[in-house]
């Protein structure tokens, strides 16, 4: 047996903060204080969600309890033991796992089997049992059969995995995940967090986990939230959700059911108590408690705002098929749809289902094996191509593309000069370059005072804001978005989506890929859906979800908000279940889709 596991195999408690303080040194030589003299405890075998906003300190939190970082002020234990001792170093850090947002900065493996025996490897776990330990991690997130392979030729999801099977391999006793769940399809997400819940349940460990989706808070017996390194609220979720107004004031949002209830609530004037918040059951049990003793003749209807799609079609995609290398089997085959002007289209799928590989395909990066992109050109009255003989700034003058981390796209010494690269790469004139770039400041709600600072000393989420601004400064018409919104808190992300729409209505073409059913459905005009190359649907969310289509076997899970519907169609049997926007649901609900109220 491990020494260092009998050192702490009777701890109790897991994480111990009194009074813990940590700041960060600037270049302007001024302090920044991540962790603001906070205090809390875990228990042995707690599962605790850290939500807040980004910069508020969570990730600083979680690096303390690592030992990455060392608090400047206070006393913090883990598994009992003083993290003030240096001697204690390898005794806590041995039993912890932690699981960063980015993959890419935590794999070191020339291949994926190799990437996973590193930590226990570390730990010197003898043969045969390492081979053991990385056969089991990688089945448990499917990712076995590509053991031989080079994790850079892995899709960003299963890198991911890649991530969290290297942590598992470790079997540690403590399992740390900052937004690790943030880059995974919807059923690798759950297959990873079922996973976490049987680790718990076989092992006993505790689990700190950061996360900006607040049903993954809802699974956690606790819930802690940071504003400026202060933690602010500190229970169970319902009694943190509970707390609408301070939760919205945070900058943090409720989960799809709890803000059906909460909406309901608001439009027949009664306030929902904690317990109506305790689960999605108790939830759909108080709207219907409501809706029964709301008399709804005394309330007026609010409308909801619509808007038209252009016949237009601005790009579109014939047959198209791609291989990275000429005898290899295609990564993609057989795509084709188009966008029109003014339109979303959502492309949706599973990890390493060629989500990336074909927006790639859209702008030119990538040419077709087979098949053809076209791009409508409204000066010359006709489509060009992107075929190897296509000038490609022709091409991205129509289609701009923002990565999976548009942040990384930042490179000039000002915010000015970054915004005006790509136009002045068109080969725009000076006055154009500075008027397209101060047009696109409002639109991701940038002001002019940030045009002389450097990109790099500004927050993760206003770096995201100018990489967004120096694409929407080439003024292209059709826009590829890879992930815009992850990573970003609950308010960068409503941020991030209403500067979509406003595009949108100012007749700009999106096409967006997303993981989150709940945003995509809600915000596209139509989806497209990618299984393992192949296209698998193409048409309206509404289409997508219907009862004829098997969604679930293109490892799609029904938005949330669309499985709270469907449970209170038990009891309103002529509500539409296919519903993406709360307010247009908590509407529908209560005054009925055709003006007739629904409450039996």
């Amino acid at each position: 047996m491990d020494p260092n596991a009998r050192d702490i195999a009777e701890y109790k408690v897991t994480i111990e903060a009194e009074d813990i303080l940590f700041s960060y040194a600037t270049n302007s030589g001024k302090n920044v204080v991540a962790v603001d003299h906070a205090s809390f405890s875990v228990k042995k075998g707690e599962y605790v969600a850290i939500l807040g906003r980004n910069g508020s300190g969570k990730s600083t939190l979680a690096k303390m309890v690592n030992l990455l970082e060392t608090p400047d002020a206070g006393k913090l234990s883990v598994f009992e033991i003083s993290a003030d001792d240096d001697e204690n170093f390898w005794k806590i850090r041995s039993h912890c796992g932690m699981v960063f947002q980015n993959p890419d900065n935590q794999i070191v493996g020339t291949t994926v089997e190799e990437d996973v025996a590193f930590g226990p490897e570390n730990l010197s776990v003898p043969l045969p049992e390492l081979t053991q330990r990385v056969e089991k991690a990688l089945g448990y997130v499917g990712l076995l059969e590509k053991a031989d392979k080079q994790p850079s030729s892995l899709s960003g999801g299963q890198k991911q995995k890649l991530a969290i099977a290297g942590v598992l391999a470790m079997e540690p006793q403590l399992l740390i995940l900052d937004e690790s769940t943030s880059m995974l399809d919807p059923k690798a997400r759950d297959e990873f967090l079922h996973l976490v819940a049987r680790m718990r349940q076989d092992k006993g460990i505790t689990v700190l986990h950061i996360t900006h989706d607040m049903h993954e808070a809802y699974l956690a017996d606790r819930v802690i939230v940071l504003e400026k390194g202060k933690i602010r609220l500190n229970g169970t979720p319902p009694e943190v959700f509970s707390q609408v107004d301070t939760i919205r004031s945070l900058g943090l949002e409720l989960p799809k059911w709890a803000e059906l209830l909460y909406e309901v609530g608001r439009i027949c004037g009664v306030k929902p108590e904690q317990n109506d918040f305790i689960s999605e059951k108790n939830a759909v049990k108080k709207i219907n408690e409501i809706l029964r003793e709301t008399d709804v003749s005394m309330i007026s209807r609010e409308e909801r705002p619509t808007h038209e799609v252009d016949d237009q079609v601005v790009l579109r995609v014939n047959n198209l098929a791609y291989s990275y290398e000429k005898k290899e089997k295609n990564t993609i085959s057989g795509i084709h749809f188009d966008v029109k002007k003014g339109e979303i289209v959502a492309v949706i799928g599973h990890s390493g289902s060629g989500k990336t590989t074909l927006i790639s395909q859209l702008n030119g990066i990538l040419r077709p094996s087979e098949g053809s992109v076209e791009i409508w050109d409204e000066e010359e009255k006709k489509y060009i191509t992107t075929d190897k003989n296509t000038d490609v700034k022709r091409i991205r003058r129509h289609v701009g593309l923002l990565f999976q981390y548009p942040e990384y796209q930042l490179f000039e010494e000002t915010v000015e000069k970054d915004i005006q690269f790509g136009p002045k790469k068109m080969g725009y004139d000076e006055e154009k370059c500075e008027r397209l770039m101060r047009e696109s400041l409002p639109l991701v709600g940038l002001s002019e005072e940030v045009l002389k600072r450097s990109p790099f000393e500004l927050s993760g989420g206003q770096k995201r804001r100018v990489a967004f601004a120096g694409i929407l400064a080439m003024d292209p018409d059709v826009l590829i978005l890879d992930e815009p919104a992850a990573g970003l808190d609950p308010a960068g992300q409503k941020e991030i989506f209403g500067y979509i729409e406003t595009l949108r209505s100012n007749g700009k073409s999106i096409v967006l890929v997303s993981h989150d059913m709940d945003e995509a459905a809600r915000i596209a005009d139509r989806v497209l859906v990618l299984k393992k190359g192949r296209q698998e649907f193409f048409g309206t969310p509404k289409e997508l979800f219907a009862e004829h289509t098997d969604f679930i076997a293109m490892r799609l899970d029904r938005p949330c908000l669309m499985q709270t519907m469907l449970d209170l169609k038990k009891d309103h049997p002529n509500v539409d279940a296919c519903l993406f926007d709360v307010k247009e649901a908590a509407q529908d609900l209560v005054f009925g889709s055709d003006g007739e109220v629904t409450a039996p």
